[in-house]
């Protein structure tokens, strides 16, 4: 059996500035959205892969979520690696940086955070 990766999801509390920082900090956009009972499902994305992150908004939820000891991330690669992390910076969303790797980390309103690397030389 194979499977291949479709979405992973972040529960956030303020969907609106949620959409604003993945556009601004990782250019991703709205691919489509989901309203139902009670909640919004809004999926975000870009055309370098056909993996999206899914942004879901309780209406009864409006505070963050209690992400634990946040052992858990998700990882972007870029070829703007010097550019990413200037903009990052000037966001003021860097959490974490290990130069000896290459990589850092960007945490988003909610406390989630993601790694970005750079893009491998192929």
């Amino acid at each position: 059996m194979k499977f291949r990766m479709q979405h992973q999801n972040f529960n956030v509390s303020d969907l609106e500035t949620s959409l604003r920082f993945y556009e601004k900090a990782l250019g991703f956009t709205e691919i489509k959205r989901k309203t139902g009972d009670g909640f919004t499902i809004v999926f975000v994305g870009n055309d370098t892969t056909d993996f999206q992150l899914e942004l879901t908004c309780l209406d009864d939820h409006p505070q963050k979520y209690d992400l634990g000891e946040c052992e858990f991330h998700l990882a972007v690669r870029t070829e703007e690696y010097e550019k990413a992390h200037l903009l990052h910076e000037q966001m003021g969303c860097i959490c974490f940086e290990n130069p000896k790797m290459g990589i850092y980390f960007i945490e988003d309103p909610d406390g989630y955070w993601i790694e970005v690397l750079r893009e491998k030389n192929r």
